[in-house]
């Protein structure tokens, strides 16, 4: 062999070397970033999987809130309504009370309640009070019930108040608490006035 057929062999052997290690540089090169871009768009799914849930639940979040808004709105709509009704239904019910007033059933109405009391009482000293609008009937209720009644200072609609003020004890059954009460405990949708 010749030296310049040695030099070729070497010049061929030493390039085929180079290129077997340029291209083993370039495959190791290229699987670390084939594995980088994997890695990342590993990376980005999950960021875009966690943003759209953050999304999702701070959508749900916001439908909660507009839905608990609309329902506090709406309860207080209702309330109201409710309210405005209820104060039509007792101002009828305080008119029903007047016309009841005019009434010889109010009368009988008026003898029952006071010989009630007198009863409770079993003879102990007792005020009985009626309204002032009844001071019209107070005689013949005294003539009745063969009692001495008072007519109050204090308008409580119409009924009777009596007083045992040894036994601190009122019974009331004015027209006004009993409307007051009623009031009181009446309720939408049942459960309200038996």
């Amino acid at each position: 062999m010749t030296l310049e057929e040695k030099l070729a062999h070497l010049q061929a052997t030493s390039m085929e070397e180079a290129r077997a290690e340029g291209n083993a540089i370039i495959d190791n090169y290229r699987d670390a970033l084939e594995k980088l871009l994997k890695d990342h768009k590993e990376e980005m799914r999950w960021q875009a999987e966690t943003r759209v849930k953050a999304e999702q639940s701070n959508a749900r979040h916001m439908l909660n809130q507009a839905a608990a808004r609309t329902q506090l709105e709406l309860k207080r709509k209702t309330g109201k309504i409710q309210v405005e009704l209820k104060d039509k239904i007792f101002e009828e019910a305080h008119a029903l009370a007047q016309d009841f007033m005019k009434t010889d059933a109010y009368k009988d109405y008026m003898v029952k309640s006071i010989r009630k009391a007198i009863s409770f009482a079993s003879g102990e000293e007792m005020t009985i009070y009626i309204n002032p609008t009844d001071e019209g009937l107070c005689a013949g209720l005294e003539e009745a019930t063969g009692t001495r009644l008072t007519v109050s200072s204090e308008d409580f609609i119409g009924g009777t108040r009596a007083v045992l003020r040894e036994r601190n004890i009122l019974i009331d059954n004015s027209f006004k608490t009993l409307l007051r009460n009623e009031y009181d405990n009446f309720l939408f949708g049942g459960g309200g006035i038996a």
